[in-house]
């Protein structure tokens, strides 16, 4: 495994808009910085005469919110999935993890027929420790889901309002008394990503153990800011959910991290999952991990950044977990079930820009795939809810080094080149999607 020759200070995958949103490439049909209004095009009179057809709406991602809202979870999600259906998962975790730039892989799917999970490869190349399902791994900007969950909670609590500007919780942030803490949520506030500042690109690449505190974060994005009006266009940036991760704070006085045990991860079960604070350490069993990031890593060998700081990630990236609690949250995150009230959830299933591919409140959705995708340097995780058929798929892998013909993420030294190119989790997971009959299609990565 790899990364440039001599780095070109590509910013973090956890703050790349492609990889971070809904697997290769972008955000799932969400506009970029350069395409214009998050909502659409420009308001204005319809092109044509005024006798013609009606412009076209575009379907929602989710259709069915209500039907999503009030499933009840099928008791046969407790037992193994039929062993036809594992025999074609297999096949098709097989296939693509041979075609991934990572030495191992997690896989798991929990439905209505049944739970399935496998580990390939190894955890540790150095040793030839096999992966194995119990594996932690850092998930990334998944973790951003669980912030916005925060804030939708506080909202529900009257604690805050979405329409609340960041300028009441936070000074200094410029149009801080127009960007609401919705559009932080849904990437249009126009706040430039701290982790594609090249000052801090710099300082991180050459000293990947460095501690940040979220100021310190917010102080590099608010440098570059504004981008573009509060609300005009859509930009991912992880100081938008830094600043959410704040106002949870703020406006409880508590740590996030007691937050995220107190109102997720304890009514959920998930004991396996963590909130790192400023520690480099891993929960046992947990994979080690490979990047083409920073400025040791070649394509040739690739840099170890098991325990790097998480703390640049803060509520934007730096959560650890593993399979059963991640296909128990990402049920949950599709659903609201156990963590948000019903309005709530049809908010946030609704929330989507555009409407029929886009990112919302913390989520972004592609064709009923309701999730998150998550990389951070050495790690990359898709959690997705189908809302069609109430079937969660997580992929978790010790890489975050993309394969195939990629004209701008670096790749291995050996990498034929011959296929899309494509994150190692994202590969795994469409394969998967496609085995399991609806098929995730992702944005091209580059």
């Amino acid at each position: 495994m790899s990364s440039p020759t001599r780095p070109t200070h590509r910013p973090f995958a956890a703050a790349v808009a492609a990889a971070l949103l809904l697997g290769a490439g972008g955000a799932g049909g969400v506009p970029s910085a350069a395409t214009g209004p998050a909502s659409g095009p420009a308001s204005g009179p319809a092109a044509g005469p005024a006798s013609g057809p009606a412009p076209s709406v575009p379907a929602a991602c989710v259709p069915d919110v209500d039907r999503v809202v009030s499933a009840d979870p099928s008791p046969q999600t407790a037992e193994p999935l039929p062993q036809e259906l594992t025999a074609r998962l297999d096949a098709a975790a097989r296939r693509s993890f041979a075609q991934a730039s990572a030495p191992g892989a997690v896989v798991g799917v929990a439905s209505p027929e049944g739970t399935w999970t496998q580990a390939y490869g190894v955890a540790d190349p150095a040793t030839g420790e096999p992966m194995d399902v119990d594996v932690h791994t850092r998930i990334g900007s998944a973790t951003k889901t669980f912030t916005a969950t925060l804030v939708l909670q506080l909202a529900e609590e009257g604690e805050l309002s979405l329409d609340d500007p960041i300028g009441d919780y936070v000074e200094g942030i410029p149009h801080g008394d127009r960007i609401t803490l919705r559009q932080l949520a849904d990437m249009t506030s126009g706040i430039a990503s701290y982790s594609r500042n090249e000052e801090f690109q710099r300082a991180l690449f050459a000293a990947p153990e460095t501690v940040y505190t979220p100021g310190e974060l917010v102080a590099f994005g608010v440098a570059e800011s504004p981008l573009f009006a509060p609300g005009e266009q859509f930009d991912y940036s992880n100081t938008n959910y830094v600043l959410l991760g704040l106002v949870a704070e703020q406006v409880t006085g508590r740590p996030v991290g007691e937050l995220m045990e107190e109102r997720i991860f304890d009514p959920l079960g998930l004991d396996e999952t963590v909130w790192p604070g400023a520690s480099t350490a891993l929960p046992e069993p947990f994979a080690r991990g490979f990047t083409l990031q920073g400025d040791t890593a070649t394509p040739e060998a690739p840099a170890d950044a098991t325990h790097w700081s998480p703390t640049w990630a803060f509520t934007a990236g730096n959560l650890i977990s593993d399979m059963d609690d991640l296909l128990t949250y990402g049920r949950a995150l599709g659903t609201g079930q156990g963590l948000l009230e019903a309005d709530s959830q049809r908010e946030r299933l609704t929330s989507f820009s555009p409407p029929e591919r886009g990112y919302g409140l913390g989520v972004g959705c592609i064709d009923g795939w309701v999730g998150h995708t998550g990389e951070l340097p050495g790690y990359n995780t898709t959690v997705y809810y189908d809302t069609t058929t109430d079937t969660t798929v997580v992929v978790q892998v010790n890489s975050d080094i993309a394969s195939g013909d990629c004209p701008e993420s670096p790749v291995l030294a050996d990498d034929p080149r011959t296929l899309p190119c494509s994150a190692p989790a994202t590969r795994i997971f469409a394969e998967l999607s496609t085995a399991l009959g609806h098929t995730f299609t992702p944005n091209p990565q580059q």
